[in-house]
């Protein structure tokens, strides 16, 4: 880790879903900056894994383990975070994803396809899958901020960062419940910014473009590095020509978070390479 610079030395900052490789990068740019560290993860292992990376590098960092859809969860989270660093400054709601039963098998619908058995069409999405991935991502960012933002009440220098996806600008074919989740985030980002400004918390989002996770590698590549269909067609449409890198995320984070944004709330940054902007032609 490189020096701290200290700016945000003395605050507390909560990371959903810390646990992951992205939000594993964003804690530690914040760590870098000289901010305390709560790594919330549903796996408490993975949470403590990243935590204790952070306190080689000379961090104060903690793993707590949290349900970002259970409120009982997160309060006792909020209790182990405030007894072992303090009240918290900036929450990083990270925790999101998605789930077989709410993709489609196919970008388009053609004619045979409903005669196929086998083949899951729109109208076989399972109403449970399209409930899973919209609570994890708006649910999921709704309870950590009722949780964690009551202690930024009073508190100068407070910010909330939700995640999006440049899903919600332009939805990707085959994932609806994963884009309509995304594009919920914005919306309550905008929302959250308006209700908070009179207390001085600002909330913006982060919308990562396409980054390799090991959520979506198969999806993207094949077992010798070669893109598959699907990864030629986004690196395509990418005008930078590649995927993101976590890194990619950190300066706007900090740029977020920071003083230099004082006067900044309420907005979603694509961090995409371009994807947002291009029209394929």
């Amino acid at each position: 880790m490189n020096k701290p610079t200290q700016s945000l030395k003395g605050k507390v900052a909560v990371v959903t879903g810390g646990g992951g490789v992205l939000c594993g990068v964003l804690a530690k740019a914040l760590a870098s900056e000289g901010a305390m560290i709560a790594i919330l993860d549903l796996n408490l292992e993975k949470a403590e894994e990243v935590a204790e990376s952070l306190r080689n590098e000379g961090a104060n960092a903690i793993g707590v383990k949290a349900n970002v859809l259970q409120k009982e969860s997160l309060l006792a989270a909020h209790s182990e975070v405030n007894e072992k660093l303090g009240t918290c400054d900036i929450l990083i709601n990270g925790a999101g994803g998605n789930h077989p039963m709410g993709t489609t098998a196919k970008p388009f619908l053609e004619e045979g396809d409903l005669d196929q058995e086998d083949l899951k069409t729109f109208f076989d999405l399972d109403p449970e899958g399209i409930k899973f991935v919209f609570d994890l991502n708006f649910i999921g960012s709704l309870l950590p901020t009722q949780v964690f933002a009551r202690d930024m009440v009073g508190k100068p220098g407070c910010s909330v960062i939700n995640v999006s996806s440049m899903n919600a600008f332009t939805p990707l074919t085959k994932i609806p419940a994963y884009s309509g989740a995304k594009a919920a985030i914005s919306n309550f980002t905008q929302w959250l910014a308006v209700h908070f400004s009179k207390m001085g918390i600002r909330v913006n989002a982060l919308a990562p473009g396409f980054f390799l996770t090991e959520q979506n590698r198969t999806l993207l590549t094949n077992e010798d590095g070669t893109l598959t269909a699907r990864g030629n067609q986004v690196i395509d449409h990418t005008p930078l020509g590649r995927f993101g890198k976590p890194e990619d995320l950190n300066t706007t984070l900090l740029w977020l978070v920071g003083e230099g944004s004082s006067f900044v709330t309420g907005i979603v940054v694509p961090i995409d390479g371009g994807f947002s902007a291009y029209s394929g032609v």
